[in-house]
């Protein structure tokens, strides 16, 4: 079992360095229970057992385009995450899957990789589709048999709003509904394509298929003609099939939707779940948890996805493997 000792610092490495994992390896880069050591991109990866610079790979990658160019420490790959299993070994006690839910099957099938290599160790995704997350459920028994401790839908949402809800729950006898609704602001959709991407994948009149198979020019067309705004809602979002399997409610309970801004860093609404349900007084209230309008979309997917990690290690420390969700598994602090 690849686990560190307790006064050392957990070895992550980051799958995927678009938007989403840059601004993981910023948060990494302050933090002391934890030190970057492995990237991938889709064209290289780059390790140390040191530890990585996190804006001199920032740099590389933006500047050169894969991370595999990081100057000592990068080498160029086809088949980076594959690769770097192989080269990392169980120097890495875990991996934020960063990458992009398209397609479907793609976060499944990095999953299956692991599980080939016969690596042992902490997965971590943010995965958000129902679908997906479904995928990975039929995975459980095969991740535990692996050594491997997935901790799946833990972003923001699915993830820290989920968990909340799982909360927030208690308070009642029945749960009537969960109503999620989210504002993201990113002033540059470039910086997150494939998010992007997948939240057109939700419009009406798109599939998964046609939002990944859409040009970068199809796709500022579009936005042109929403002014760089999305409104989505009742989407497939995880959410549902997290709680239901979590014993809160049925899926059918759960609503999610919300309003991506392209074009402006502010966020355009508030983010928020509201828990509606019956006590065992037979009183109707409704519990609401809102997330502050500073905190931006990477601060509320990488910050619960370490935490995440960090409680999965944790019950690798104490021999269980296997496949949990963030409704099942509250999240630990990372210093």
């Amino acid at each position: 079992m690849n686990t560190p000792l307790t006064n050392q610092p957990i070895r992550v490495g980051v799958l995927g360095f678009g938007g989403l994992g840059q601004a993981a390896a910023k948060l990494l880069s302050s933090k002391r229970e934890m030190i970057l050591v492995a990237v991938a991109d889709q064209n290289g990866y780059a390790y140390s057992t040191e530890g990585l610079n996190t804006q001199s790979c920032i740099t590389t990658y933006q500047n050169q385009g894969t991370i595999g160019h990081l100057e000592a420490f990068g080498t160029l790959s086809n088949n980076s995450i594959q690769d770097l299993i192989q080269v990392t070994g169980d120097t890495v006690d875990g991996y934020f899957l960063a990458l992009p839910n398209l397609p479907n099957d793609f976060i499944p099938s990095v999953a299956k990789e692991f599980i080939q290599a016969g690596w042992q160790g902490v997965l971590v995704d943010a995965i958000k589709r129902t679908s997906a997350v479904e995928q990975l459920l039929s995975m459980k028994d095969e991740l535990q048999a692996a050594g491997i401790t997935y901790m799946t839908g833990c972003g923001a949402t699915p993830g820290l709003l989920t968990a909340a809800a799982a909360l927030a729950a208690q308070s009642y006898a029945e749960i009537h509904n969960v109503v999620i609704t989210f504002g993201v602001g990113i002033a540059n959709w470039e910086a997150y394509r494939a998010t992007v991407r997948e939240d057109i994948g939700h419009m009406p009149g798109y599939s998964v298929e046609a939002a990944r198979a859409m040009t970068d020019a199809e796709v500022e067309a579009l936005l042109d003609r929403t002014n760089g705004v999305l409104t989505l809602e009742n989407m497939e979002h995880a959410d549902d099939v997290m709680l239901e399997v979590a014993g809160i409610c049925s899926r059918d309970r759960v609503t999610v939707g919300g309003v991506v801004d392209t074009r402006n860093a502010k966020k355009p609404l508030s983010t928020n779940v509201k828990i509606t349900g019956r006590t065992f007084e037979g009183k109707i209230s409704t519990h609401t948890f809102t997330l502050g309008d500073e905190t931006s979309m990477a601060a509320n997917v990488c910050g619960p996805a370490f935490g995440y990690l960090k409680a999965a290690q944790e019950l690798r420390q104490r021999g269980i493997s296997g496949l949990f969700t963030a409704a099942e598994i509250m999240p630990k602090f990372v210093k």
